[in-house]
């Protein structure tokens, strides 16, 4: 195991939260993220099912708040794509100032007790944007800073995080990657076939 098992689960959110409330490409095709009144059921659907102790509504407030939490963790992912890690690490640190994050020990019954991350306050947005950046912080500040992704596949930009054994991963999904090695096969069957 790379991460522990609660940073691991604040990665899968964010990315989760960049996956499904940013615009862009996914799986070859655009990608158009909800907004306005589809945002809160969008913002619902966007949390990790292991995780899924949603309120019965997502107020408008929350469902923007995490809207603009999956830009701000978009830039990270795309930083460290790029190498940035000065950028990536701004931007970790803006979404920490933003949301006063604070470790907390917590203990669900029958568990032994779990370092959580909390925000100033006890909303349901500022809660897991805070759980977010301090995952992403915890990454960027350490050797697995790399293991942070965006799908390298044509007309795809949803992120990832790399869990694999040796840090090979490059796509967002399985699809993604079934795509481009169709794509690199059909290629070289062409180019076998020309004179």
């Amino acid at each position: 195991m790379l991460f522990d098992s609660h940073v691991e689960l604040l990665l899968d959110a964010a990315v989760s939260f960049v996956n499904e409330l940013t615009d862009g490409e996914r799986r070859g095709r655009p990608y158009t993220a909800p907004h306005g009144t589809d945002l809160p059921a969008g913002a619902r659907r966007a949390v990790p099912e292991t995780a899924r102790r949603l309120p019965e509504f997502l107020p408008d407030q929350d469902a923007e708040l995490l809207a603009h939490a999956a830009g701000v963790m978009r830039g990270v992912f795309e930083a460290m794509e790029d190498g940035r890690v000065d950028d990536a690490a701004e931007a970790v640190n803006r979404l920490l100032r933003e949301t006063g994050a604070r470790p907390q020990l917590d203990r669900v019954p029958g568990e032994p007790w779990a370092v959580h991350f909390h925000g100033s306050d006890d909303s349901y947005a500022i809660g897991w944007t805070a759980g977010c950046a301090t995952a992403l912080a915890l990454a960027v500040g350490s050797e697995l800073a790399g293991r942070l992704g965006v799908c390298r596949a044509p007309h795809c930009d949803r992120v990832y995080v790399d869990m694999s054994k040796n840090s090979v991963r490059q796509f967002c999904s399985a699809p993604c990657q079934s795509r481009v090695k169709a794509a690199a096969f059909r290629a070289r069957r062409t180019a076998a076939a020309k004179p």
